[in-house]
C-alpha cells in the first residue's frame, strides 16, 4: 500500500466503523455546556469530529502569544469520550490583528476592491506574509498534538477557495508573473501561447503581464485560463505549505482538506487529489429540488473518482436546513438519514455534519446542527442520534470499495475555457451538461466514475463526454484508441474545439475527434433563449423529440444518421449520428435532447455496452449501488419517493438493517426509505 492507504488503514481500525460526527467548536460556549457535549455525543454514537476550524483568533488572540488551554481541555474530553479528531490547522480565516498589521494580506477583485475582514477567508492565497504566519500557527498545534490520543487526521484550512476564488492584488500580480516564467521559460513561448498578435497585446517582458483585471472588453481568453490554472496553485500552495510541516512532525497522520461540492469552479481536485492521505467534501442539497440527489450523487462519484476509487469523507452536511440560501428548508423526516446513506452507499467513509450544537449568534445561527436551539426534545437530534446508532451497527462496510463500468469525461481546464465569454452561445454551462448526461444514467441505476480525460478508460464499457471544449491531442488519441478497441464513446456538441492554450484546432471540428466520430461540423448554430428545435428520431421511438441550447451544420464522413433536426434552417440535417470505427462505437450528439429523448438514447447505448442495473425491475424511485470487500458485496437500496416500494432480489440477502439472521427475498422501503444487503 501506498503511504496514504496505510494512514487511513490505520484511521480505519481507529475509527472501527463508518465515521459519524460534526464541526464541534468550543469556543462558542462555556465549560458546562462543552461538558454536556461529551455525555451527549457518546449518546449519538459520535466517533469522529472535525475540531478547530475557526479557532485561531481564540489560540492566538495577540501575534506570537499563543493560548491552548481551552483546546488541550477539548481534546482531552474528546479522547476520554473515545471521538477521534480531524483536527484543523486553524488558518482558514485570520484573526482580525493580522489584516490589521498587515493589511498587504487583504485580498482584491479584479475591479481592485479591498475585500476587508469581517466575514472569513480574507487573504490573499499568494500573501508570504499569510503563510507565513499560518506555518508558525501549524507548527504550533502539530508539536502541540502530535501525540495526543484523539488525533486521528489532519484538515488543512478549509473550503479552500469558496470566497476568494483568485485575487487580483499586486501580490498575487507577483506570483503569477512568477507562475507564468516557471511554465513558458521566455517571453516568446508564453506570447505563442496567448496569441497576442491579436489586439497588439505582445508582451517584450513578463514585467508587463497582470492578472486579467476588468479590461474595456473581453480579456486574452488564454491569459484567462491560465490565471484560473495559477489560482488553483496558489490555494494548493497554501495547502502544501501547510502539509509540508505536518508531515515532518506527524508522519503517520493523514492530511486532508474538504472541497466545496459540486460548484467548485475554482479549484482543480484532480491536481489536488495526489496531495491528500483521503479525498473530503462538503455537500448541501437542496430540500426544495426534487433531483438534489441526483446532483449530489453526481458529486460523489467525482470525489470517489479524484482518488482513484478510494473510500471518502462527508465532512459536511446539514441535519436539516442551511443558512445561505434566498430560501432554506428544513429536510423532511427521514430525509437526513436518506442523504447520510446516500453518501455511503457511493463510498463515503464518514459522515459528518456541520455543526454539533447550533450557535446562538453569528452569520450561521440559522444553521441547522445535530444539537439544534431546541436541544435535545427536537427531530433533528432524535433522528441525528439515531442515524449514528445505525451507522454504528454496520462496521464491516469501512473500507469497502465501489467499481463502476461507465466513466464521464471532467476537465477543470475544459470548464474555465469554456464558459468564457465571446463564444458562440452564453448558455454553455458544464454543471447543466454533466448534469443532463448523468441523469439519464442515474435513472437507469447505473454507477459512474467521474475521470480526467487523461486516465485509463481500458476498464470501462460506455464513456461519456458532455463536453470537452479544451481537449489536447494526446487525450484526443487516447478517446479514439478507446473506440477502436471496443469501446462505446458518447461525445456530445462544442467538444474538441481549441487546445490547450485555447488556440482552435485547424481542419475542420471537432478536429481531433472528426476521425472517430466520422464527421465534420462546418458551423456552429446556436438555439435563441429559451429555444428548441424539433428532432426526428424514429430509431428512438420518441416522436416528440426536441433539441435545446445548441444545433450545428454536420456533415458525415461514414456516421449513420440516427436522428435529424426537424425544422428550422437545418432541417433534415444530422442531429445524432453513430459511427462504427474499429471494434466500438462513436455517437455524436450535435444538440442537447430533450430528457425523455436523451434517456431513450442512453437507453439504447446502454443495451449495446452491455451496462445493467445493480438488479432488474428497480422502481423507478429507487437508487442501488454497490460497494465491495474482500469477503462480502454489499447492496444499498435508497427509495428517494414519497411512496413505499417493494423491490424483489434475484438471491436471498440479509438486511444488514433489521435481520441479520433472516434472508429475504424481497424488500419493502418506506418513503424515504433504506435497505443495506449483504448477499
Amino acid at each position: 500500500m501506498s503511504g496514504g492507504d496505510d494512514r487511513m488503514a490505520a484511521v480505519r481500525a481507529k475509527l472501527g466503523r463508518i465515521g459519524y460526527g460534526a464541526d464541534y467548536n468550543p469556543e462558542h460556549w462555556p465549560q458546562p455546556v462543552r461538558d454536556e457535549d461529551l455525555t451527549l455525543m457518546a449518546d449519538a454514537g459520535v466517533s469522529l469530529v472535525t475540531a478547530g476550524i475557526f479557532s485561531w483568533a481564540e489560540v492566538e488572540p495577540r501575534e506570537g502569544e499563543y493560548d491552548f488551554g481551552y483546546f488541550d481541555a477539548t481534546m482531552d474530553g474528546l479522547a476520554e469520550t473515545g471521538v477521534s479528531v480531524c483536527l484543523a490547522t486553524m488558518t482558514a480565516s485570520p484573526p482580525p490583528w493580522l489584516s490589521h498589521r498587515y493589511p498587504e494580506t487583504l485580498p482584491r477583485t479584479a475591479a481592485g476592491t479591498i475585500l476587508s475582514p469581517g466575514g472569513r477567508q480574507h487573504f490573499c492565497p499568494s500573501s508570504p506574509v499569510y503563510r507565513e504566519h499560518a506555518g508558525r500557527l501549524v507548527e504550533q498545534l502539530a508539536t502541540r498534538y502530535a501525540n495526543h490520543p484523539a488525533l486521528a487526521l489532519w484538515h488543512v484550512g478549509n473550503e479552500f477557495a469558496c470566497h476568494i476564488r483568485a485575487c487580483y492584488c499586486d501580490v498575487s500580480a507577483a506570483d503569477f508573473r512568477r507562475w507564468l516564467i516557471e511554465k513558458y521559460g521566455d517571453i516568446d513561448a508564453l506570447n505563442a501561447a496567448w496569441s497576442t498578435t491579436f489586439w497588439a497585446q505582445r508582451y517584450a517582458d513578463f514585467a508587463e503581464i497582470l492578472p486579467p483585471r476588468v479590461a474595456p472588453t473581453f480579456p486574452n481568453p488564454a491569459q484567462q485560463i491560465d490565471f484560473a490554472r495559477f489560482s488553483s496553485d496558489a490555494q494548493l500552495d497554501c495547502y502544501l505549505a501547510e502539509k509540508a510541516i505536518l508531515r515532518r512532525l506527524t508522519p503517520d497522520v493523514p492530511v486532508t482538506t474538504n472541497y466545496v461540492g459540486l460548484v467548485q469552479k475554482a479549484l482543480d481536485w484532480y491536481r489536488w487529489a495526489p496531495h491528500q492521505d483521503v479525498a473530503a467534501i462538503d455537500s448541501y442539497p437542496d430540500p426544495y429540488d426534487p433531483r438534489a440527489h441526483v446532483e449530489a450523487a453526481f458529486s460523489y462519484d467525482l470525489i470517489r473518482s479524484v482518488k482513484g476509487g478510494q473510500p471518502w469523507l462527508l465532512l459536511e452536511q446539514a441535519p436539516s436546513a442551511v443558512n445561505w440560501r434566498e430560501r432554506n428548508a428544513p429536510k423532511a423526516p427521514g430525509l437526513m438519514r436518506l442523504w447520510s446513506w446516500q453518501a455511503v452507499a457511493q463510498g463515503a467513509d464518514a459522515v459528518v455534519f456541520f455543526q454539533w450544537r447550533q450557535t446562538a449568534g453569528g452569520a450561521e445561527k440559522f444553521h441547522s446542527a445535530m444539537v439544534p436551539h431546541g436541544g435535545t426534545n427536537t427531530r433533528t437530534w432524535r433522528e441525528a442520534r439515531a442515524l449514528g446508532h445505525e451507522l454504528a451497527s454496520v462496521p464491516e462496510l469501512a473500507g469497502s470499495t465501489v467499481r463502476a463500468e461507465v466513466a464521464l469525461l471532467h476537465d477543470w481546464n475544459s470548464w474555465w475555457g469554456l464558459e468564457l465569454d465571446s463564444h458562440p452561445s452564453a448558455d454553455l454551462n458544464l454543471l447543466d451538461a454533466h448534469l443532463a448526461h448523468y441523469g439519464p444514467l442515474f435513472d437507469a441505476h447505473v454507477t459512474c466514475d467521474v475521470v480526467h480525460p487523461s486516465g485509463d478508460l481500458s476498464g470501462y464499457r460506455l464513456v461519456v463526454v458532455p463536453n470537452l471544449y479544451l481537449l489536447d491531442a494526446a487525450d484526443a488519441a487516447r478517446l479514439t484508441s478507446y473506440v477502436e478497441g471496443g469501446g462505446i464513446l458518447v461525445v456530445s456538441f462544442f467538444s474538441g474545439i481549441v487546445d490547450p492554450d485555447d488556440r482552435a484546432h485547424l481542419g475542420g471540428h471537432p478536429a481531433p475527434l472528426r476521425e472517430v466520430l466520422g464527421l465534420r461540423v462546418d458551423e456552429f448554430w446556436p438555439l435563441p433563449t429559451g429555444g428548441t428545435v424539433g428532432l426526428a428520431a424514429p430509431a428512438l421511438s420518441t416522436p416528440d423529440a426536441r433539441g435545446t441550447i445548441w444545433s450545428e451544420w454536420i456533415e458525415p464522413e461514414g456516421a449513420e444518421v440516427v436522428a435529424t433536426f426537424a425544422d428550422g434552417e437545418l432541417a433534415g440535417r444530422p442531429a445524432i449520428t453513430r459511427h462504427r470505427y474499429g471494434a466500438g462505437t462513436a455517437w455524436y450528439l450535435g444538440t442537447r435532447p430533450d430528457p425523455a429523448t436523451l434517456r431513450a438514447l442512453f437507453d439504447r447505448v446502454l443495451a449495446e455496452a452491455g451496462t445493467t442495473a445493480p438488479i432488474p425491475g428497480l422502481p423507478p424511485s429507487v437508487q442501488a449501488t454497490r460497494r465491495r470487500s474482500a469477503d462480502a458485496d454489499y447492496l444499498f437500496l435508497l427509495n428517494h419517493g414519497t411512496e413505499p416500494v417493494t423491490v424483489s432480489l434475484p438471491q436471498p440477502a440479509v438486511d444488514l438493517l433489521t435481520d441479520r439472521n433472516a434472508p429475504v427475498r424481497a424488500v419493502t422501503l418506506a418513503a424515504r426509505g433504506v435497505a443495506v444487503l449483504r448477499g
